[in-house]
């Protein structure tokens, strides 16, 4: 049997058990919100161990760091790895983290067994990927990759008004690296899988191919206030009765899709919200998620058309915006096969699968071959300070990364 080189696990382990304590939340969980004095402090800690593994360090003006391991050809395009530092608010301490360290443990392995590779080896750490203290999410690597400009970057605020150029400047990571604009060979982004599939189904590696795409909408449904003792159920224009065949019609939408569908009103405001007052005005969210475009364009339809009849039976005015629009991603072929033979030669069960979530790498892959690892965390459950992931799982995820990134960077 061929041997291949190991993770150190109990060092990978430590490394990230350590920067969990920084944002610690009693639960178990971190809150350590972009571009906070938290983050701050996760990224010294980054930057001093990608140092003392002998990486040199960049930053680019959106606080994006890369840590570089050299290799035996520099004019060669590197191999990238990374995730994000950011949580939510109360998060869990694996998501994101878990993939930045993974490839700080890779170059240090690399160091252990004295193996040089002929490319450079990169360890990425995104700037506000979780999009919980800055809108959107993966803002950085979108700005990186040319999807939005630096200055609208720069620019997006917090609830207290403070930009991201602000925020960078107060815990001092403007950098002065070009943004984007470089050959990447070859891009993985391992993190856990944030849902129950690989789990429930006993699997240990998922080998993602692509990302579901995503459509975002805000609906406002206008009826009349009134008084919830005085009037009749007959001269109501309850603008939540709306709401509520809206929230049942999204649902189906979504069940009707299958196991790959995915269909959510998960944000509401009611006014006035009073208990003596027949609502008369919503505004929610629907959001829908699929990795068929044609699909998406048949929801949207539906969408419109269940609002309009709605809103008509009752007696309602409405209002439908599209706000955010995210094509479906199709990972690159040749990183997928790297990631499918290391988990095949490492002996790991696995099997193919779709992201349901957006992830940095979903961006990166617009201007670099890029793929996904997963891998399984008790429960699905994540965004959620009792999110967990076994050792032995994320050692298993850390060697099929190594593996992959050995495989693309001799070449």
């Amino acid at each position: 049997m061929t041997s291949f080189p190991r993770i150190n696990a109990a060092r990978f382990w430590d490394s990230l058990m350590e920067m969990a304590q920084i944002g610690g939340t009693p639960k178990g969980g971190v809150s350590r919100l972009a571009l906070t004095e938290e983050d701050r402090v996760g990224r010294d800690l980054f930057a001093r161990w990608a140092t003392q593994a002998g990486c040199t360090l960049r930053i680019d003006a959106m606080g994006n760091m890369f840590a570089r391991r050299p290799g035996r050809d520099e004019s060669l395009s590197p191999v990238l790895t990374g995730s994000h530092g950011d949580s939510q608010p109360a998060g869990g301490k694996f998501d994101g983290i878990y993939g930045v360290l993974a490839g700080l443990e890779v170059i240090r392995t690399l160091n252990d067994h004295n193996i040089q590779t002929d490319r450079a080896i990169e360890v990425v750490n995104w700037t506000n990927e979780e999009g919980s203290r800055f809108a959107p999410a993966m803002i950085a690597s979108g700005v990186y990759t040319g999807v939005f400009d630096l200055e609208y970057g720069l620019s997006r605020t917090d609830a207290k008004g403070i930009s991201i150029g602000e925020a960078l400047k107060h815990i001092g990571y403007v950098g002065t690296e070009p943004m984007g604009g470089r050959e990447i060979h070859a891009a993985f982004e391992l993190h856990i899988e944030q849902g129950p599939i690989l789990e429930v189904e006993d699997i240990t590696i998922g080998v993602v191919t692509g990302a579901q795409g995503q459509r975002w909408y805000e609906i406002e449904l206008t009826g009349r206030s009134a008084h919830a003792g005085t009037t009749p159920m007959s001269h109501r224009l309850d603008a939540l009765l709306g709401l509520s065949r809206v929230v049942e019609a999204v649902n189906a939408m979504g069940v009707a899709q299958g196991d790959e569908g995915r269909a959510t009103v998960g944000w509401v405001n009611v006014f006035p919200n009073s208990r003596n007052v027949v609502p008369g005005r919503v505004l929610f969210s629907v959001e829908f998620r699929h990795p068929d475009e044609a699909v998406l364009e048949i929801l949207d339809w539906e969408l419109r058309r269940e609002v309009v009849a709605i809103a008509e039976k009752i007696g309602l005015q409405h209002e439908l915006k599209q706000i955010f629009q995210y094509a479906p991603i199709a990972f690159d072929a040749a990183c997928i096969d790297s990631v499918e033979q290391a988990a095949i030669e490492l002996g790991y069960s696995h099997r193919k699968m779709i992201s349901g979530a957006g992830h940095d790498a979903c961006y990166l892959s617009k201007v670099a071959p890029t793929s996904m690892i997963f891998v399984p965390c008790v429960d699905g459950l994540s965004h959620n300070e009792a999110e967990y992931i076994h050792p032995h799982w994320a050692e298993a995820g850390a060697n099929v990364l190594l593996l992959a990134m050995l495989d693309k960077a001799a070449r």
